[in-house]
């Protein structure tokens, strides 16, 4: 199901970026910036949209082998990309 979501979202993000960033980031900084950037000229809103969801889908893959990314990505705001969607652990969980 990754790669089909993967796919799915670089079809939305070539039609129009800010949905892209929207579903992989949510509604905050960096849909602001890539509304901006997609009004200012479309490439850059594309550029900018991809780089989130690479970000996104890398520290996703690194966060279901284990590895945890130790500086955040540049030019990244929303927490949601920058955990590949996972928080870090920092709630314990219960144990049975």
């Amino acid at each position: 199901m990754g790669a089909v979501s993967a796919v799915l979202i670089i079809l939305i993000t070539i039609l129009f970026p800010p949905i892209g960033v929207w579903a992989v980031a949510g509604c905050g900084a960096d849909l602001c910036i890539n509304i901006c950037l997609t009004i200012l000229g479309y490439l850059p809103g594309h550029i900018h949209a991809f780089y989130l969801e690479y970000v996104y889908y890398d520290r996703r893959e690194q966060a279901r082998e284990g590895l945890f990314a130790a500086r955040r990505a540049p030019g990244v705001y929303s927490d949601r990309v920058q955990t590949g969607g996972h928080g870090y652990g920092t709630i314990a969980q219960p144990t049975y």
